[in-house]
């Protein structure tokens, strides 16, 4: 087992590439249904997917209009000239027997990506390119053979390519993380992690502090969770850091992740770009766009993760409010459509509510699924005014809060019914106080309080809280004792 000490000796440069379904409702080249989810295979194909003879490729015109969405999404330039080129690899699951893509002119030029981390920082990723491509098929493998599935075949993809900006697991996840919002906000993908929407490619390399040269780079395939992103390339890490110490060299392979064992495996030695003799694509005519027409395009993509942040910052809202409010696109739409219409205290008042929705594993297999009835904005306004006001206390507020996003009745409607308005006035609680004050169980209490001993005011408050079955506004009861007293 490798020692801390000796992980210190060595650096870790990692890229990610990402392949991103495209949320289209056909394939990239084909009139075939685009969402194969639930279907039998082999199903959901045309004869084009099935490289029929005499069959030719038409481009899905709505495949172009969300990769020049993503490109703004990532900060990125459109070409206005790009075209599609032949890989020859030996695909099983593709039967013309190679892939469409755009290896010399892709469509998304350079760009980056701020990715938030957990201390509160930021890691900054170039982009070096993003390409379109279709996906393969998929093969099922059961002993001495294997049984093709085609419905995948064709699926329109663009595949995002980072420059080695990552040094470590944590900003790894980070920005696999804030990919994944960012395509999903922008409207390109579905993003349905366990159905292989967004699928990470992590190169991980390692070579000792203050070399110059990057060392040789290992590919871990196919990753469908920000934490298997992170775990893997921790993984990775040492298990190059032991080869090395052994006096071993790394090899240029791809390598595959098993989740269960939280390791990596050999799978194939990795070509280089030469050996899938690319050419151009005689049969698709080249993307020629103008500046116009991307514009128009990108003012239809609405408020990205940067736009919230920078917002609700600025507004005071916590980092976990913010970053649990970002796992759900329409969460984060409501939260500032309150801010806008009302004030920050009340957004955030609102927000700290859906924190509570969310656990700590939530970000990691897509967006937060939060199961609300269909709630009008001005009813958590009103909720949150009516805790701000001292209508309900802080728990009745949680409790309301609860029962609205299950029945979508008005908070008041609610608080009545389940008999939660608390008592604020001055007189009914006044003589609350009175009694608890002269009741014998009080008169230690008293004592404490009137010698200085002022956490026991605690005590008095809980006690009035008691007699008035929790109806009682703490914040009066509070200052009506410290009155007598």
């Amino acid at each position: 087992m490798i020692d801390e000490e000796t992980l210190q000796k060595y650096d870790m440069t990692i890229g990610i590439e990402c392949h991103v379904q495209l949320a289209t409702t056909t394939k990239l080249f084909s009139g075939a249904d685009n969402d194969a989810r639930e279907a039998a295979p082999n199903t959901v194909v045309n004869p084009i997917d099935f490289g029929l003879p005499g069959m030719l490729p038409v481009l899905n015109r709505e495949a172009v209009n969300l990769a020049i969405k993503a490109g703004k999404a990532l900060n990125s330039e459109i070409a206005h000239v790009s075209r599609f080129d032949r890989k020859h690899y030996f695909y099983p699951d593709l039967p013309k027997g190679y892939q469409t893509t755009q290896m010399y002119h892709p469509i998304i030029i350079g760009g980056h990506v701020d990715a938030p981390l957990e201390d509160g920082t930021t890691v900054t990723v170039r982009i070096h390119h993003a390409h379109m491509e279709e996906d393969a098929g998929k093969l099922t493998h059961f002993g001495d053979y294997s049984l093709v599935d085609l419905n995948r075949a064709g699926t329109p993809l663009i595949e995002i390519v980072s420059e080695p900006d990552i040094h470590s697991p944590a900003a790894a996840k980070a920005y696999a993380t804030e990919l994944y919002r960012l395509m999903t906000y922008a409207g390109v993908t579905n993003g349905d992690l366990y159905h292989g929407n967004m699928r990470f490619d992590v190169n991980i390399s390692i070579a000792p502090k203050g070399a110059l040269e990057l060392g040789t780079r290992a590919e871990v395939k196919n990753l469908n969770s920000f934490r298997s992103v992170e775990r893997a390339a921790e993984h990775e890490f040492r298990r190059q850091v032991e080869q090395l110490e052994k006096g071993e060299r790394i090899v240029q392979e791809t390598r595959g992740w098993d989740d269960a064992k939280q390791k990596t495996s050999s799978q194939r030695s990795k070509e280089d770009a030469q050996d899938y003799r690319y050419m151009p694509d005689a049969d698709i005519p080249p993307i020629v766009l103008e500046d116009a027409e991307i514009a128009e395009i990108q003012a239809t993509v609405p408020h990205l993760p940067p736009y919230f942040r920078a917002q609700w910052n600025e507004a005071g809202f916590n980092k976990d409010i913010i970053d649990a409010l970002l796992l759900s696109q329409s969460s984060a739409e409501l939260i500032e459509r309150i801010r806008l219409s009302s004030d920050a205290d009340i957004a955030k008042r609102v927000g700290f509510w859906f924190l509570k929705l969310v656990s700590k594993d939530d970000a990691e297999d897509g967006p937060l699924r939060v199961a609300t009835a269909d709630v009008a904005d001005n009813y958590y306004i009103e909720l949150a005014t009516m805790v701000q006001d001292g209508k309900l206390n802080s728990n009745a507020g949680d409790a309301v809060f609860e029962e609205m996003n299950k029945t979508g009745e008005a908070p008041t409607v609610i608080a009545e019914r389940l008999n939660l308005i608390q008592v604020s006035d001055e007189g009914a609680i006044a003589a609350i106080v009175d009694e608890v004050l002269a009741d014998p169980a009080s008169a230690q209490a008293v004592t404490d309080l009137r010698a200085g001993n002022d956490k026991v005011i605690g005590f008095l408050v809980g006690q009035v809280m008691k007699k008035s079955q929790g109806k009682a506004n703490p914040a009066l009861a509070q200052k009506l004792i410290r009155e007598r007293l």
